[in-house]
C-alpha cells in the first residue's frame, strides 16, 4: 500500500511516498481503508526525532496520528465492529501511520465516526478532542463556574477546547492573534486577549486551570493567572515524572523527565500551583461521548484546508507556518 514514511529522524525534512506492507490484522483488531488523516504538531515532532528517546519507534515509520474511514475487516475477536461501518480514531501511540491507504488498529482505539460530520471532518477530531477531553475532564475535573484559560485558542486543540470547556459550563479565557478573534469569539470564548496588542499575564487573574500548549515562556508567564490551588496543564511540555512513570519509562528516563521539569515545578510549588504534562492516549470510549457532542451540535470541527494525499509534504509545509485555523486535513480517498 501507499504510505508517507519516515526513514530517518531529521528536523524539517520531506516525508518519501513509497510502498510499505499492508498491516496486520490481530485477533482485536479493525482493518480501517483510510478516506481522510490530519496533521498535528505531534507529527513535525516525532519526524524531527523530539520523541525518540519517550517513542521508540523502529524506522521506516509511516507518519500520522488521525483517521476516518470504513472498515473492511475485523479480527476474529472483534464485537463492536463490522465490515462498512464508518469510523473514526487516534491510533495507540506505538501503532500510528495513518498517511497511508490502510491502518489496523486495535478496536478499543476506534469509534463510529458521527453521522453528521464528512471524513474530512471527522479526521479532524480524534487527537485535539481526546487531548481537550483529557485535559479538562479527566485532570483538571473542570466544573461549572471555573475560569480557565485556554491558550492558541484558534489552533487545533484550542478550537475544540473552547467549545468543550463551554459545555462543561467554564468561563472561557483564550489568546490568539487579532486576525483570529472573531472566530474563538463565535467557538464560545468569553475573553479573548490578542496577543499582538495585550500580554495575558497582565490582564487575566484568578483562574482555576490553564491549558497550556505554546513554549517556555508562556507556560511560566501562565502561573501569575492562576489562582492558589490552581492546576496548570501542558500538553508541549516538559515532561513530569508522573508521565514517565505512566508511560512505563525507565529510572534513567524518569530522572531525566524530573530534571526537564524541576523549573516549572518548583515555581509552581512557590505559588501553590500544580504543574502537570499530558501526553494524550487513544480512547475509543471518550471518542464515542466525544461523537454524541459532535452529533448533538454541542461541538463542531473547525478546518483550515484539506489537501489530496498526494500533497502531504505540503501540508506538513503549511503547518508549520502556524497561521492554521482549526486542523488541515489530508483526503486520501
Amino acid at each position: 500500500m501507499k504510505a508517507f514514511i519516515v526513514d530517518r529522524y531529521k528536523r524539517g525534512s520531506a516525508l518519501r511516498l513509497g510502498e510499505m506492507p499492508e498491516p496486520d490484522v490481530r485477533d482485536h483488531d479493525v482493518l480501517v481503508e483510510i478516506h481522510a488523516s490530519s496533521l498535528n504538531q505531534l507529527d513535525a515532532k516525532i519526524r524531527d526525532g523530539e520523541f525518540k528517546l519517550i517513542l521508540p519507534y523502529r524506522l521506516p515509520l509511516i507518519l500520522g496520528n488521525d483517521v476516518a474511514g470504513v472498515v473492511v475487516r475485523v479480527g476474529s475477536k472483534v464485537r463492536g465492529f463490522k465490515p462498512g461501518d464508518e469510523v473514526y480514531a487516534r491510533p495507540s501511540q506505538d501503532r500510528i501511520g495513518t498517511f497511508a491507504e490502510r491502518i489496523a488498529m486495535h478496536e478499543d482505539d476506534v469509534a463510529l465516526k458521527p453521522a453528521n460530520l464528512s471524513m474530512e471532518e471527522a479526521a479532524a477530531i480524534p487527537l485535539v478532542g481526546l487531548t481537550a477531553w483529557q485535559v479538562l475532564i479527566d485532570r483538571a475535573q473542570l466544573k461549572k463556574g471555573q475560569k480557565v484559560l485556554i491558550h492558541a485558542g484558534s489552533g487545533g486543540v484550542g478550537t475544540f477546547a473552547i467549545q468543550l470547556a463551554k459545555h462543561l459550563g467554564a468561563m472561557v479565557a483564550t489568546t490568539t492573534s487579532t486576525e483570529n478573534v472573531a472566530l474563538v469569539k463565535s467557538l464560545g470564548a468569553d475573553v479573548v486577549v490578542d496577543y499582538k496588542q495585550e500580554d495575558f499575564a497582565k490582564v487575566l487573574s484568578g483562574y482555576d486551570v490553564v491549558l497550556n500548549s505554546l513554549g517556555k515562556d508562556t507556560l511560566e508567564k501562565s502561573l501569575a493567572v492562576l489562582k492558589p490551588g490552581g492546576k496548570l496543564i501542558s500538553i508541549s511540555g516538559p515532561p513530569d515524572v508522573a508521565f514517565a512513570k505512566e508511560g512505563g519509562l525507565n529510572w534513567m528516563l524518569q530522572q531525566v523527565m524530573r530534571l526537564l521539569s524541576v523549573g516549572i515545578r518548583k515555581k509552581a510549588r512557590q505559588h501553590g500551583i500544580g504543574y502537570s504534562f499530558l501526553f494524550m492516549r487513544a480512547n475509543g470510549a471518550q471518542l464515542s461521548q466525544i461523537t454524541a457532542l459532535i452529533e448533538s451540535g454541542v461541538v463542531r470541527p473547525v478546518v483550515d484546508r484539506s489537501f489530496p494525499f498526494g500533497a502531504t509534504n505540503e501540508a506538513m509545509d503549511y503547518l508549520a507556518k502556524g497561521r492554521a485555523k482549526g486542523k488541515v486535513v489530508i483526503k486520501v480517498r
